[in-house]
């Protein structure tokens, strides 16, 4: 029984040039599209394989197919190379190339390609991965006679692809070696899918077996690191890569700016940026928007402003960093100029993340009203970021008729959150109307939703420890509650008299 798609339907009676090899002398000349190429002399099929590669390049893969067509009707035969480029076309545009690769794998088949070249065998492992068809994928791959390590990586990253990590990592421990590539199909696999912290414990795991990493996982790593806030881990990463032939490499240093800046050093990123030999428009965009969201507004516009004097153009990231400086200190003016100089003179088209940085500019300065007839007016429907975002200010400023506006649209994107309605009802609280608050509450008991607890974690020694409000299952839990006695002790000492906040009734519950 054959473990491979079938190729051709069975009412087809026609010899098809993808499968059957014709025989020139019998098709009439008329039959060829294009009457230039019946007048040439039998080209070669580095030729034919040039232009059906342009094609596939291209995404035009119905054209790549005509000249496949083309090319057999000539009486050029295929090289194992023209399967590859066809294939591979088909890998990078999955939902255009189901049916071409089904019927190039049937072809193969027939010649024995599939288990026999380990080149095209390997490409029809990556097609089917990529084309969300892993398990055909692994029937290639279990039937391919010959396997090299670009074979076994392949069919790794077609599992990691597929959010199948389990079976990525039966492969991985069942490959006869294993090189660097290998590895980082599993570290850039987890890191990609937000496994940030198995994507560490891989690479520890890849530094102890003594195999030398390249810049594509210390890439993954420092995402890791960035997503984690594990600082520590990072700096010994940014150690390693300054030992290495890519401690220059663009991508990683863009790499860099962005973990510092997202676990709150941006002296560290500032000084990264600041030593690059090369950078690009992503180098810029990092360093701008890691000074934003560091509340350096000043410096991040200052950077803006200096890398258009580079000669950089920017885009609309470049943008969100300056909006969003904009909107941590409050320049209400700068930033809807900011925004008008945008769309004005360099025709970018306000995206959804642009629209929420005006929000939040105005929401910030308390501009409620504004806020709100700009989030009706949005050419998009605004997402829970935008919306969340002037709810924050309605619990700010005591807004309960706009709260529940709000609360109405955020229900209708996603009925299940919590947060929601506990914000609303904390709102409530806030102002001291008792009713609406348990009103809210028992509204969430009806509709069967609980408040999820909310937890903060802290980096130590290169690992996270996370902590949710009341808990104390913590091993160093008696330390940590002995600390946290002196401190409020040494703060009564002082004079401080902490506040009564409201609503940690309603947010205990």
């Amino acid at each position: 029984m054959s473990l491979l798609p079938a190729t051709t339907p069975a009412s087809v009676t026609c010899p098809n040039p993808l499968i059957s090899p014709p025989n020139p002398k019998t098709q009439p000349l008329s039959s060829n599209p294009n009457p230039r190429i019946s007048l040439k002399p039998l080209q070669s099929v580095v030729s034919w394989t040039s232009s059906i590669s342009r094609h596939c390049r291209a995404g035009q893969l119905s054209q790549a197919a005509q000249e496949f067509t083309r090319m057999r009707l000539s009486g050029v035969e295929p090289n194992h190379i023209t399967f590859i480029t066809l294939l591979s076309g088909c890998a990078e545009f999955p939902s255009k190339g189901r049916d071409l690769g089904s019927l190039i794998h049937g072809y193969v088949c027939k010649l024995g390609l599939d288990k026999e070249d380990v080149m095209v065998g390997t490409a029809l492992v990556e097609m089917y991965s990529k084309g969300e068809q892993v398990e055909v994928a692994k029937l290639v791959f279990d039937a391919m006679i010959v396997k090299n390590l670009v074979s076994w990586n392949t069919m790794i990253d077609g599992y990691m692809r597929n959010r199948e990590y389990e079976k990525a990592v039966e492969v991985f421990d069942e490959m006869p070696q294993r090189d660097v590539i290998s590895w980082t199909a599993l570290i850039n696999g987890f890191a990609k899918r937000g496994f940030y912290e198995e994507a560490l414990d891989w690479f520890r795991e890849m530094m102890i077996f003594g195999v030398e990493p390249d810049y594509v996982t210390i890439i993954a790593v420092l995402t890791a690191c960035a997503n984690l806030g594990t600082l520590s881990v990072g700096l010994w990463v940014h150690r390693l890569v300054l030992k290495q032939s890519f401690r220059n490499n663009v991508r990683v240093n863009n790499s860099l700016i962005d973990m510092y800046s997202r676990c709150g050093c941006i002296e560290f990123a500032r000084e990264v940026f600041d030593k690059m030999q090369k950078r690009s428009l992503v180098s810029w965009n990092s360093i701008i928007v890691g000074f934003a969201v560091n509340g350096f507004a000043e410096e991040a516009l200052k950077y803006f402003d200096a890398m258009q004097k580079e000669g950089f153009k920017p885009n609309g990231v470049s943008f969100t960093g300056a909006l969003t400086a904009c909107s941590h200190a409050g320049l209400v003016d700068e930033g809807l100029r900011y925004f008008d100089i945008m769309k004005r003179v360099h025709k970018i088209s306000p995206r959804i993340e642009h629209f929420g940085c005006i929000v939040d500019l105005y929401s910030r300065a308390g501009k409620l009203k504004e806020a709100w007839n700009l989030v009706r007016n949005m050419p998009m429907k605004p997402n829970e970021v935008v919306l969340g975002s002037l709810l924050a200010a309605c619990r700010n400023y005591g807004d309960i008729s706009l709260a529940k506006r709000i609360v109405k649209n955020l229900v209708a994107l996603d009925p299940g959150s919590d947060s929601n309605y506990v914000l609303l009802s904390n709102i409530y609280a806030a102002v001291g109307r008792w009713v609406g608050a348990s009103k809210v509450r028992r509204r969430m008991k009806a509709l069967g939703i609980q408040k999820k607890p909310g937890f903060s974690s802290i980096e130590i020694s290169g690992c996270v420890h996370d902590f949710v409000a009341g808990d104390k299952s913590h091993i160093d839990k008696d330390s940590i509650y002995a600390m946290l006695e002196l401190l409020s002790f040494d703060l009564t000492s002082s004079g401080y008299a902490p506040e009564i906040v409201v609503r940690e009734l309603y947010e205990s519950d």
